[in-house]
């Protein structure tokens, strides 16, 4: 692990510094999750193949980093993944994973480049909250869903304890019903939990 790990540090990111420090964290960042025992993308990968969604159904897997959230799906048998970042160098450690059908690099100025009723499922995993997107993305996230499509989110504490995350999805309350809610490990090396959310849309 790097002598200054760049987990300690990610809570406190803001603006446009994301992008740089998580491509400088690319090299690095699989190590230092794995050492701290991240838990939370097999968690969402589960409450997902609990769903009645087929798995050769499209998912998109929003802010997908070094692809450990697409592994997780994979693992729980999910057979076509597409992946969107803001990080090239996040991507380029996804990409060699080789389990994406495709992965694209966002901008953090403009909406998630997401088409309409493409993916019946998103996963927002280990994704949204301070340092990583913003609560803003939530909305246009759900309203990309077609009736019937599932939304996979986990908040971590830190999310969780910032207003402006768990009223993004309040806001949302009219276009979804919760099927799911569980809280659990998320970084137990750092002591950090996080509650797994699987919504349908309305």
């Amino acid at each position: 692990m790097a002598d200054k790990p760049f987990l300690s540090k990610v809570y406190d990111l803001k603006g446009d510094g994301v992008r740089d420090y998580y491509d400088k964290w690319a090299e690095t960042y699989e190590d230092e999750l794995t050492e701290n025992a991240y838990a939370t993308p097999a968690r969402c990968a589960a409450a997902l193949a609990a769903t009645d969604l087929p798995k050769d159904t499209p998912i998109l897997d929003f802010a997908c980093g070094t692809g450990l959230s697409g592994a997780a799906l994979h693992a729980e048998g999910f057979t076509i993944i597409d992946g969107i970042d803001l990080s090239e160098a996040m991507l380029a450690k996804a990409r060699a994973k080789k389990i994406y059908r495709n992965l694209t690099r966002a901008s953090a100025d403009a909406p998630p480049p997401v088409e309409p009723n493409a993916y019946r499922a998103i996963t927002a995993i280990g994704a949204i909250g301070p340092g990583a997107a913003p609560a803003e993305v939530i909305a246009p996230l759900i309203q990309a869903l077609p009736t019937g499509g599932y939304f996979v989110i986990s908040l971590n504490d830190v999310a969780l304890d910032t207003p402006a995350f768990p009223a993004a999805l309040d806001a949302q309350a009219d276009s979804i019903e919760k099927v799911s809610e569980e809280r659990g490990p998320h970084l137990p090396g750092i002591d950090v939990m996080s509650t797994v959310y699987v919504f349908r849309r309305t």
